[in-house]
């Protein structure tokens, strides 16, 4: 089983969103259909990223990292060619 850490762009904002999940497919339509209280005013996501992981601490810490200041530049630093084209 892998287990994944994610990021969605809002189409609405522009803003992004960060997470984990064992079954990235059915999470991410879970965020589109507006089930989840955090995401649900800025729907619908694309999905622009996601790494997979073969230990759910291990998506959970990257995760963490993703979501504090030095993670959310390299997410910015990673996808600088997606930025620039959007």
């Amino acid at each position: 089983m892998f287990y994944y850490t994610y990021v969605l762009k809002s189409l609405k904002n522009n803003s992004l969103y960060i997470g984990y999940s064992s079954d990235l497919r059915k999470r991410f339509d879970r965020h589109n259909k507006g089930l989840n209280k955090a995401t649900k005013p800025f729907i619908p996501y694309e999905l622009i990223h996601y790494e997979a992981f073969l230990n759910r601490i291990d998506a959970k810490r990257r995760e963490v990292y993703l979501k504090s200041g030095w993670g959310f530049k390299s997410i910015h630093k990673m996808l600088e060619r997606y930025f620039e084209m959007k």
